[in-house]
């Protein structure tokens, strides 16, 4: 069920439905701005929200920031303040009305006047501010103006860092890539630079910004939590789905609530019909907030699940703040009835029973049912959020979708998600793993730091709570895993960090969450080994485990990042833990991609240009000749696609540069595969692995990353790949490479039993049969695994270089909350592990486009193809159905595809080419 955040007539019926005291919202954005910098004699018109870069581009200050060297050319922007000015023309003038200044996202340090009078300034890009300003207005003698001043947030956290008796860590604790000093502030932290993006470092309004005006005694709400929980159900712990479920609503309000104020809650499904609506009986009014919750029969309302295992069932939750049958107030939201849990109780004896190892769960349940999260890590998807658009987001989502996946990690160290994009992972079925944005570094432990974080975190958490695709709140990025232990490293035996570490993530972020919501967990590390215990009774619930491990024991979730690709195919490199978090290596994006930020003359593989966009390795400091440590991460790519492939020596330029691109993403699609499949068949071993996420979805910008989706939207190889191994039922090889041993096993994350027959073919590279199909018939559980066969590569016959098993699975079971029987199929090729040795053949390659079915067929007429590529032409944005494969002589491939945009009419369905892995070796 696919709504795009669109609300149907009914449902406006529903919004509009009782009358609310006069309040007058001026959206900012209509004024007219100026952004200026007198000491650079700099001013054009401005927006908001918008951003410093973005309005100089607009006006033809500079260039597109994204384009060659832009990151580093255009540090003066940086490097400067600036200054947003607008008229507010629409103002109500009666002196009844209080007046507020209501800013969801300054980006970061200012200095905010109204009528040249000091406001207030504000250090926190991810807090919400408010401002009553009714005294000032009435003290301007013309049409009021407001100006804020934006400072640089490079010099600025340069004077806090220096400032005397601050706070320092042990040598290598911030991670440093461009910018330092990150620590010291709450601003995006990949604004200081990444090893997969830029470091703009950007001012400006990145979120809206609105005068509000209210009558005397009016309310005007300014943020909203609503809760909805099974009764009794308590953080980090799986409730009882059989209990009603409880929804609390709280209400944040500019203005002052009434002691006698009241709530109503009315809920209605997305065809307007009535739920439930009533008065809580719990009303507690604190400040500027008003809280209450109902209960509502749990056979009332059906339950929302992520794609792939149910319907994703949206209702309209509105809330009234009413006194002496008169409303002041209201908000709606559209939320969901699920509960999703990460589960990391102790291993119970049930378990142990099954053959599961020791130690401490570690996945995530929806309603009550265990399931395998299949997916990515979301990154920011611009460095500039206001060119992230709703209608770039849907594409995007619309890819997480079609590739199978069902989860998200919203990685920290970003910026906290708009309440748009929840939207849309509601309504197509992504859970979010969200986070704090704190990473790769240790942070400030003085009272006002902390103070302006739980502000900031109770702002967002009860922001975005509403959201069912919301599934967990983690403290931040590799903290545990990473920072912890570089600190104890090189500081040894000094408790003060793990006692910092407690005071943010465990006394602070914490309680952020528990205090506001019953039904999210929370981990205070992306990558943690659980807690050693969780008692409510306790100031503190949590008591985190670290490294208080029982050998034979497994717990937490894994990452793992290996850079020497000579053991990318190694097994038994791979972390064994319950839930893989993050996993990956990098690749070139397309030429297509590439041609979009650079010049002719750069679009070859190592040129100055292409090596100084590629951040890893990190510079560590803001320097703009960043050759040595680049040319470290080129040289991985290159080593890789030289170690597993044979590699592209064309005579034209471009095309051989665009060759090399594609197959370092053969290369990181391959190691990718491998890891996906052995976590995959965790699932039935003694870890019971029961997710993979791996880095990264997608690409901030044009670059070398570890994407899966390039700037525009366009697939990498990647993205094909993971899309075919995510499916829900899957075989796979599994090979030691040094004893020669081979398994093979069916795989299915259905939720009942599936039975079915794998055919297992032996190829020449010729397309040669080299003997008889075998079939083997199998059972596998619900979420398991099953051995299906098991050989020795040196006693079974063949040649590795002359041959290539391919298996095809075809499976009986049903989807998840479904009773229809279906079938599913999946194909795999097992194959030596160097493609560059191998005896590959011309295999023919044909394509053809039908103009009646709008699909293209690829015949391999000679030969084994592999990894066969039909590319789509520059200009045009869109996907094939399936990519990225292998293909055997007499097959017929029918491919179908996605246009998301195009800009030729059409024909560029003329200009699809088809390539394999044989023609790197033509000239």
């Amino acid at each position: 069920m696919r709504f795009y955040n669109s609300i149907t007539a009914p449902a406006l019926a529903f919004l509009s439905s009782s009358t609310v005291t006069a309040q007058k919202v001026i959206d900012l954005s209509t004024a007219q701005w100026t952004v200026s910098s007198p000491s650079l004699n700099i001013s054009v018109p401005g927006r908001v929200p918008s951003q410093v870069h973005l309005d100089l581009y607009r006006a033809g200050i500079i260039p597109d920031p994204y384009f060659g060297l832009g990151d580093f050319e255009l540090r003066w922007v940086t490097y400067s303040n600036w200054t947003y000015e607008a008229e507010l023309t629409e103002l109500g003038t009666s002196s009844e009305l209080s007046t507020w200044l209501l800013f969801n996202g300054l980006d970061t340090f200012t200095s905010i006047e109204v009528c040249g009078h000091h406001v207030a300034s504000t250090n926190n890009q991810f807090r919400q501010y408010y401002f009553d300003i009714s005294t000032i207005l009435s003290s301007c003698s013309n049409t009021p103006t407001l100006s804020i001043n934006f400072g640089s947030a490079i010099n600025i956290t340069a004077d806090i860092a220096a400032q005397p008796g601050q706070e320092t860590w042990p040598q290598g604790v911030e991670g440093l890539f461009e910018f330092p000093n990150r620590q010291f502030t709450r601003k995006e932290q990949s604004d200081f630079g990444w090893d997969w993006g830029p470091a703009f470092a950007p001012a400006g309004f990145w979120q809206p910004a609105y005068v509000v005006q209210v009558p005397q005694g009016g309310i005007h709400v300014r943020n909203s939590l609503l809760d909805i929980y099974r009764q009794g159900q308590l953080n980090n712990l799986p409730p009882n789905q059989n209990a009603p479920w409880i929804v609390n609503a709280s209400l944040d309000v500019l203005g002052t609530i009434p002691t006698t104020a009241n709530l109503y809650i009315e809920i209605v499904n997305m065809d307007n019909i009535a739920v439930t609506s009533g008065t809580p009986q719990n009303i507690t009014i604190s400040g500027s907030t008003i809280t209450g919750s109902i209960t509502v029969d749990g056979e009332a309302c059906q339950l929302w699940w992520p794609t792939g295992l149910g319907s994703q069932n949206l209702y309209y939750f509105k809330i009234s703040v009413v006194d002496n049958g008169k409303t002041l107030t209201s908000t709606t939201k559209r939320s969901a009835f699920r509960t999703i849990v990460l589960n990391m109780t102790p291993i119970s004896n049930f378990q142990l029973a099954q053959g599961i190892a020791p130690g401490n769960n570690w996945h995530f349940e929806i309603n009550g049912k265990e399931f395998y999260a299949k997916g990515s890590n979301f990154i920011p998807p611009d460095a500039f959020w206001p060119r992230v658009t709703k209608e770039k987001m849907i594409q995007l989502f619309e890819s997480v979708v079609d590739g199978n996946q069902n989860m998200l990690r919203v990685w920290a160290s970003g910026a906290y998600t708009p309440d748009f994009i929840y939207d849309i992972a509601d309504e197509m079925g992504v859970l979010l793993w969200s986070e704090f944005e704190f990473g790769d570094a240790l942070y400030p432990v003085n009272s006002e730091f902390l103070e302006n974080v739980r502000e900031e975190a109770n702002y967002n958490v009860r922001r975005v709570n509403h959201h069912p695709s919301l599934a967990l709140w983690a403290g931040g990025n590799e903290l545990e895993n990473l920072e912890l232990p570089t600190a104890e490293e090189v500081d040894p035996g000094n408790p003060k960090w793990r006692q910092e570490y407690e005071q943010l993530f465990l006394d602070v972020l914490l309680p952020a969450v528990y205090s506001n919501t019953r039904s999210i967990s929370y981990i205070p590390s992306s990558t943690t080994n659980g807690y050693l215990a969780l008692n409510f009774s306790l100031p503190v619930p949590m008591i985190q485990r670290y490294d208080n491990k029982t050998k034979g024991s497994i717990y937490g979730d894994t990452d793992h990042y290996d850079y020497n690709s000579a053991e990318a195919f190694d097994l038994t490199s791979y972390p064994i833990g319950r839930f893989a978090n993050e996993f990956g290596y990098h690749s070139m994006p397309s030429l297509q991609t590439w041609q979009q930020a650079l010049v002719p003359e750069d679009l070859h593989f190592n040129s100055s240009t292409i090596i100084l966009r590629n951040h890893h390795y990190p510079a560590g400091g803001p320097f703009v000749d960043n050759y040595a440590n680049s040319s470290k991460g080129m040289a991985e790519m290159t080593i890789a696609a030289e170690r597993y492939y044979p590699v592209p020596h064309l005579s034209d330029s471009v095309a051989n540069f665009s060759a090399w691109c594609h197959t370092t993403q053969i290369f990181q699609a391959d190691f990718y595969r491998s890891q996906i499949t052995y976590y995959r068949r965790g699932s039935g071993m003694r870890e019971r692995q029961l997710g993979s996420l791996y880095w990264q979805l997608e690409d901030i910008w044009q670059a070398p990353t570890w994407a899966g989706i390039e700037y525009d939207g366009r697939w990498k190889v990647l993205h094909y790949v993971a899309k075919d191994i995510y499916q829900p039922v899957i075989v796979a090889s599994y090979w030691n490479y040094t004893t020669g041993d081979l398994k093979v096993y069916v795989t299915s994350d259905l939720w009942t039993p599936i039975y079915g027959v794998t055919t297992f073919t032996w190829y020449g590279y010729d397309g040669t049969i080299l003997g008889p199909s075998m079939n083997i018939s199998f059972n596998v559980g619900a979420l398991n695994t099953t051995q299906l066969w098991a050989t020795n590569t040196n006693t079974i016959g063949y040649d590795l270089n002359n041959a290539v098993l391919k298996m095809n699975v075809s499976a009986v079971g049903s989807l998840p909350n479904s009773a229809e029987t279906k079938i599913f199929k999946h194909e795999f090729f097992f194959h030596a592990l160097d493609l560059g040795k191998v005896n590959l053949q011309d295999p023919g390659l044909t394509l053809s486009y039908n103009n009646q079915t709008e699909n293209f067929t690829v015949e391999a007429t000679k030969g084994v193809a592999a990894w066969v590529w039909l590319d789509i032409p520059a200009g045009t944005l869109g996907n094939f159905n399936e990519n990225s494969f292998w293909l055997v002589p007499g097959e017929r491939r029918e491919i179908g595809y996605t246009v998301k945009s195009d800009m030729s009419g059409g024909k560029w369905v003329n200009g699809v080419t088809v390539r394999s892995l044989w023609n790197n070796t033509l000239t």
